[in-house]
């Protein structure tokens, strides 16, 4: 019995992640890279290389050591500071376009009470598995990962929880198994509350997208939300302005409900980068109501997130990786 006869009784997932085999003893030793892999590919991945070499004439005993390079993960919160600016659609939107471009991306649905992502993301219904209390994120059809209390409740259910009851949830979800997971988007509730502090004071984001629209009362509330983050010495990633002009389905008349213009004046005059403008359009509201996000697709309205997800990402390259 020799390491070359080890190898060779390998299953094939392991073929390349084997560093080390040494046999003393009837005792086999493999020291096995599982950089990339979820705890649950890891366990299986060890369950099959000691079932194959247990097997083996002359082995009574493998000892596999999963050895993993520690992924580095950063975090941008979504915030608004008010609600009904369209905070989590941007959120979806820009994590399937990130996923697109090839980034590892996991969403946080931190909006406890008001989750809205499993319905973006196509995954009522769906329910993250746990083990040793610790969480696993939804794989939803878009190339990234998800975890939200919307997956974790009843339907329909009001959550009636105190400031240490949410704290808690929401840690469970950052803290979840999150696997190669190199990019987390927070979806943040609306306001400076609870929530917005924990993810402040816990888990430090790389940076921070605020969502508002032109209206002077959401841009009131969206310089507040800049102030926290700034306060905490969160880099501003950038502002976006949300249902920036509206086109007559009819005459084909361009109007301003919302105003115009008046994010990307705010955001020169505080010295923050401007990401761009998404419209108001039917067309999102019905995709994003079927769990279709426009990112996933090359309309006009996808190219909206998809142009303000690869400036978000480019500020990610800036700023280190």
């Amino acid at each position: 019995m020799d390491e070359q006869t080890i190898r060779e009784a390998l299953p094939t997932q392991a073929v390349g992640r084997v560093k080390s085999v040494t046999l003393k003893h009837a005792t086999a030793t493999l020291v096995v890279d599982a950089s990339g892999l979820s705890r649950p590919r890891a366990e299986a991945l060890e369950a099959a290389i000691r079932e194959r070499v247990e097997a083996l004439d002359g082995v009574d005993t493998a000892r596999v050591a999963l050895m993993a390079d520690k992924v580095t993960r950063r975090i941008i919160a979504v915030g608004s500071g008010k609600g009904g600016v369209g905070k989590s659609t941007l959120t979806a939107n820009l994590a399937v376009a990130l996923a697109r471009m090839g980034r590892k991306v996991g969403v946080v649905d931190a909006d406890i009470y008001g989750p809205s992502q499993p319905m973006l993301l196509d995954a009522v219904g769906t329910r993250p598995t746990a083990k040793d209390k610790t969480l696993f994120p939804v794989e939803t059809g878009f190339g990234l990962k998800l975890l939200s209390m919307g997956q974790l409740i009843e339907p329909g259910k009001a959550i009636a929880w105190r400031g240490p009851m949410v704290g808690s949830a929401l840690g469970q979800m950052m803290d979840a198994d999150w696997g190669d997971t190199e990019l987390l988007l927070v979806d943040l509730p609306p306001g400076t509350g609870d929530v917005q502090l924990t993810i402040l004071q816990r888990f430090r984001p790389a940076g921070a997208v605020i969502v508002t629209t032109s209206q002077d009362l959401a841009l009131i509330d969206a310089t507040r939300a800049l102030d926290l983050f700034k306060q905490a010495d969160i880099p501003i990633a950038g502002v976006v302005e949300n249902m920036a002009g509206y086109v007559c389905p009819h005459c084909g008349e361009v109007s301003d409900p919302f105003g115009s213009g008046g994010a990307e004046a705010a955001a020169h005059a505080l010295g923050e980068p401007f990401l761009g403008r998404v419209p108001l359009a039917m067309e999102i509201r019905v995709a994003s109501d079927t769990g279709q996000p426009p990112a996933a697709g090359d309309t006009p309205q996808g190219r909206a997130f998809t142009e303000i997800a690869g400036k978000l990402a480019a500020w990610l390259d800036r700023e280190g990786g």
